[in-house]
């Protein structure tokens, strides 16, 4: 029997989304940036957190590219984007948004963030808010919140040596239940890291590009924004979302019961309901 490689989960991924997926890349300052794209309309990007790559978002594409144009780049550093010798903290990262954006000639953009790609929506908003139109993130951070213990073990084992029993163990902070993961997430995350400069994010990161957004700078956020936190999130507690939803201006606060860090995928038809209706009013 065949043994499986990273682009055959990455594959399986893709045709688990249900809906006609188109598949691109493109060169920012010579850093090549792989996407996938699907549907029509306004734009909406999502931003996944440190790890994988765009295809994390695979329980959601569908949903929203129903009514919108749907873009998920692996952000530089993961998936099958380059993962250049850089310092992968948010300037960096924000550099690298506004420059996929302005390559794919998109001005304005719904965006989406998930945990690290929470906090670089968030720095995104506040530097370039002209180009930002409704914002969202899930269980994001820069919000303050420092991962405890044992979920951060759990963090260091999984970039430092990827495997599937540190998967198992890191799953169980990430997920209200790691059965609502697609095996295949897992294996692809696991083989992302092993690439070739595949853990340059968290050793040359160093977790500068998730460290706290001052008050100050969240207050700047004019744009429309929801929050959504998962009830049982082991990374960041959800008291760390409510806080934030009372500091940013026009920001709404959504609770996802019986889910944790990756709510996407404790509850998809909750989380793909709640997105849909805060992006189509």
């Amino acid at each position: 029997m065949k043994t499986k490689v990273k682009s055959d989960y990455r594959k399986a991924l893709i045709d688990k989304m249900g809906v006609s997926i188109r598949q691109g890349e493109v060169r920012i300052d010579s850093v090549k940036t792989a996407y996938l794209s699907a549907g029509s309309g306004s734009c909406v990007i999502f931003l996944h957190g440190a790890g994988a790559g765009g295809v994390t978002w695979y329980p959601t594409i569908a949903a929203i590219a129903k009514h919108f144009h749907v873009l998920a780049p692996d952000i530089v550093g993961y998936g099958e984007s380059d993962k250049p010798n850089a310092p992968y903290d948010r300037p960096y990262f924000t550099k690298w948004l506004k420059g996929f954006l302005l390559e794919m000639k998109i001005s304005k953009v719904h965006i989406v963030g998930l945990s690290q790609g929470g906090a670089i929506a968030l720095q995104f908003a506040i530097d370039h808010p002209e180009m930002v139109d409704k914002l969202v993130v899930v269980d994001s951070a820069g919000l303050g919140a420092k991962v405890s213990l044992w979920p951060f073990i759990g963090m260091i084992w999984m970039n430092t040596f990827p495997s599937s029993m540190a998967n198992r163990f890191n799953s169980s902070y990430i997920l209200h239940r790691p059965e609502n993961r697609d095996p295949n997430h897992s294996f692809y995350s696991i083989a992302v890291l092993k690439d070739k400069g595949g853990k340059n994010v968290f050793k040359q990161g160093r977790g500068a590009a998730v460290s706290k957004i001052s008050e100050e700078s969240l207050q700047q956020i004019r744009n429309e924004t929801l929050i959504i936190w998962g009830k049982d999130d082991q990374l960041f507690p959800v008291e760390y979302g409510e806080k934030a939803a009372k500091i940013i201006p026009n920001a709404k606060f959504h609770l996802i019961e019986d889910a944790g860090h990756l709510p996407l995928m404790d509850q998809p038809e909750k989380f793909n309901n709640i997105l849909t209706n805060f992006l189509n009013k």
